[in-house]
């Protein structure tokens, strides 16, 4: 769906997506039926169109299936985003996707808490499976 006046273009919309993101490393799960949650209360970007730094907090909620994620890659893996201009819409969807692509789990789901822009703070919740859109 196009934009409507704006001054956000279809590229703003799609910043940051095209990314080279590191992996995120795994290791092997030995138990089953039980939850991981991981916390980074400090997560910053940039916005794509002003430039501006974001502020937020990001918190990764999952279960297991074989694999585990591993913190340190994973830390590495969010301070990619730190001078990254994209929405943070994208940011969740985006940190959402690459959790799956690496470990598989059961579920999963991506919370990301941002600091107020202009008096308007934003909470963006993203799960996996992903719904069925008709």
């Amino acid at each position: 769906m196009p934009t409507q006046n704006t001054g956000y273009t279809d590229t703003h919309a799609a910043a940051g997506l095209d990314a080279a993101f590191p992996s995120i490393d795994t290791w092997a799960n030995q138990f089953r039926a039980y939850e991981i949650l991981i916390d980074d209360p400090e997560f910053t970007s940039v916005c794509p169109k002003t430039g501006l730094p974001d502020f937020g907090h990001i918190i990764v909620r999952y279960m297991p299936r074989d694999l585990c994620l591993e913190l340190k890659s994973l830390k590495e893996y969010l301070f990619t985003y730190r001078n990254l201009g994209i929405f943070q819409e994208n940011i969740v969807n985006q940190i959402l996707d690459d959790v799956v692509k690496a470990c598989n789990p059961v579920w999963a789901k991506v919370t990301g808490d941002f600091r107020p822009r202009g008096g308007i703070s934003t909470t963006v919740e993203a799960n996996y499976p992903r719904p069925e859109v008709k």
